[in-house]
């Protein structure tokens, strides 16, 4: 286990954890600001990357579980993304849409922003949200952050405009 919260755990993900990864990735509802659900062969790039990034930086998105039922939810974590050519330590979440509008994205987000400034050290998080991702733009501004950037990100053969939410360790 990496985080607790008063409902949730976050894990690493494992091979053993693909089917539960497609029911988030491979939903089109869910995938929504992606413009599409994932191949199996995007699921399996998707679980390898996490795996990687646990190897390279100690972190990536970690698999959200429920502790009364051990049902895996979501994902939530922290990642190193390019935002303007600049890497950024990035907070993101992705839940099964069963799951939404219940308080897990928040929930979870607060904690991977405390163990950002408190683990890391780091001095800054962001999340980069698409324009027209209203409920993840919610999260960010209940997790403290605010709009301090925006780009145009070039994403499976279109443009997707996106909003760069951030909060630093001294604004908490």
């Amino acid at each position: 286990m990496i985080l607790e919260t008063e409902r949730l755990y976050l894990r690493k993900m494992e091979q053993s954890d693909y089917s539960a990864l497609c029911k988030i990735l491979q939903d089109e509802e869910v995938m929504y600001a992606y413009e599409h659900a994932f191949s199996d062969e995007e699921v399996q790039e998707w679980l390898d990357r996490q795996r990687k990034r646990y190897e390279d930086y100690g972190f990536g998105l970690w698999l959200v579980v429920l502790k009364d039922t051990d049902e895996v939810i979501g994902q939530c974590g922290l990642t190193m993304q390019d935002c303007n050519g600049k890497q950024v330590l990035e907070i993101g979440y992705l839940f099964q849409k069963a799951y939404w509008h219940k308080g897990y994205a928040t929930e979870t987000a607060v904690a991977c922003k405390k163990y950002a400034f408190e683990t890391l050290k780091a001095k800054e998080v962001f999340s980069i949200i698409r324009d027209n991702n209203i409920p993840s733009q919610k999260v960010a501004k209940r997790n403290g952050m605010k709009v301090v950037d925006q780009f145009v990100k070039h994403y499976y053969g279109m443009d997707m405009p996106h909003f760069v939410f951030s909060i630093t360790c001294d604004e908490v």
